[in-house]
């Protein structure tokens, strides 16, 4: 059997992460291209990270440059499995302690757009699109994240198809909604065996009878939004919706809390917020029915509609007898809270994978190829968790290195064209290899500057005297 020929190491901690992807790739140049493909992501850049940026060619003129066709081909035309790179992807976080999941944390299921124009690719549609805040041409991706009180990270991502691509539109059977995608990742957790206390979401969910049902028969927990407006049908007279639950409920003040009970948030940087909680038992909920509602909020007086949620729960209430089937862990109102704050991450989430790592910076057409380079994207958010965990209590931050130099030209491999172009040494920026005893090598510096600003915004662990609560607030700020 002919010998594996090995890829050019790629640099410092990364090399080691990307050795663990390689019997994924059958071709040398394959290896080559997703070593450069990641090194390109993490590397700091004022471009956006399309194939040029990623391959530090010239933005227009530089797109049929050796280095940037190579990148094309591998993201667009080459033998690879998207699939398998992100279950081995999720794989090595479940293995490693500081990113395995346990059942404290959550399964976040949520959507983001993203600005995409013309009309051959893939999953593009005038919709709404999160990211504006409006109806615009794009593309779509509910996507399912884990997290607690450590860590976040992608678990599995689908983009979401409109109507028009389909020959029946709506009525077409391939046709599915967000929420149905949305369910069909939780599916996928569960068969997989990802533990978590709960599945949580905003209000564009919690609202859906579809998606809570399938949730209630998969028989997992769940924490999701409801709009303020929520009503279900009551005699004239008697409260009917969430809010006039919220308004009618007694406050006299701080020291005078009626039916609301305190709630103690605390966050990353170790400052604490006091919420406070209500427990609904008006309607069709309460802590003995089939369903709980919680409403948290910073200002029971006032209400502010960007801190006040309205939550729907299928966790039973401590002490509780109620006929639920299946029986889940009991959840008192602070749980309820933690937990719901913990969806907050899916945001922040967001804006790390988009603006640091070039999440819609793909310039590709085909299905396939936009898997791929969400899948690569992944890789490169989960290695800053990875690469070197013990430093990130007290991270170095760096300043940016100069640009890359131009690639060099050599061409080996074998039969998947265009022929693999070497990630390529640059003295003070990236290296080859690393010898012995040497430090890492100064690219390096510049993702475990992001590693550092995950881990900077990452949520604070509980104190030995301090109940589990969220760590999500406006004193957290993206990279």
């Amino acid at each position: 059997m002919t010998r594996r020929q090995a890829a050019t190491p790629a640099p410092g901690p990364l090399e080691a992460y990307t050795e663990h992807f390689d019997d994924l790739f059958s071709k040398v140049n394959q290896r080559e291209a997703f070593r450069r493909y990641l090194v390109g992501l993490l590397l700091p850049s004022e471009r956006n990270k399309t194939l040029t940026a990623l391959a530090n060619a010239e933005p227009i003129g530089g797109a049929q440059d050796a280095r940037v066709q190579a990148l094309q081909w591998f993201l667009s035309e080459s033998t690879w499995n998207a699939e398998a790179v992100t279950q081995r992807r999720v794989g090595l976080l479940r293995a490693d302690p500081a990113t395995a999941p346990d059942a404290a944390g959550v399964l976040v299921i949520d959507e983001t757009g993203d600005r995409k124009w013309g009309t051959k690719t893939a999953h593009v549609g005038r919709q709404y699109l999160g990211s504006i805040g409006k109806v615009d041409s794009g593309v779509v991706t509910v996507s399912s994240l884990w997290a607690d009180d450590r860590v976040y990270w992608p678990l599995a991502v689908e983009p979401f198809t409109p109507k028009q691509h389909f020959a029946k539109g709506m009525s077409d059977p391939a046709y599915r909604t967000k929420p149905q995608i949305g369910f069909g990742l939780v599916e996928q957790a569960v068969a997989a065996g990802i533990p978590f206390r709960a599945v949580v979401a905003d209000c564009f969910y919690g609202e859906n009878d579809t998606f809570r049902t399938g949730l209630q028969g998969l028989g997992v927990g769940y924490v999701l939004a409801l709009r303020p407006s929520h009503a279900w049908w009551a005699p004239v007279g008697t409260i009917s919706s969430l809010e006039e639950a919220a308004c009618t409920a007694t406050w006299d003040g701080p020291e005078a809390s009626g039916d609301w009970q305190p709630v103690v948030r605390t966050f990353r940087d170790g400052h604490t917020e006091p919420w406070w909680a209500l427990e609904v038992t008006v309607g069709p909920y309460g802590p003995g029915k089939r369903h709980r509602v919680v409403i948290a909020t910073t200002d029971p007086a006032t209400l502010p509609e960007h801190t006040t949620w309205y939550l729907l729960t299928n966790l039973p209430a401590p002490g509780v007898l109620r006929p639920v089937e299946p029986a889940l862990p009991e959840a008192d109102v602070t749980e309820v809270v933690r937990l719901y704050g913990l969806r907050n991450w899916v945001e922040q989430g967001y804006k790390q994978v988009k603006y640091a790592l070039g999440w819609n910076a793909y310039q590709v057409r085909k299905d396939h190829a936009m898997r791929r380079h969400w899948a690569l994207v992944c890789c490169a958010f989960s290695f800053c968790w990875r690469a070197s965990p013990e430093e990130a209590v007290t991270p170095k931050m760096t300043t940016p290195s100069p640009p890359l130099p131009p690639a060099d030209q050599r061409a080996r491999g074998e039969n998947d064209r265009p022929r693999h172009i070497p990630i390529p040494p640059a003295a003070g920026q990236l290296a080859g290899g690393t010898a012995v005893g040497a430090g890492v090598a100064g690219a390096m510096g510049h993702a475990r500057a992001l590693l550092a600003r995950l881990v900077s915004a990452a949520p604070a662990a509980s104190t030995p005297n301090s109940p589990r609560l969220a760590r999500t607030g406006p004193s957290h700020h993206p990279l």
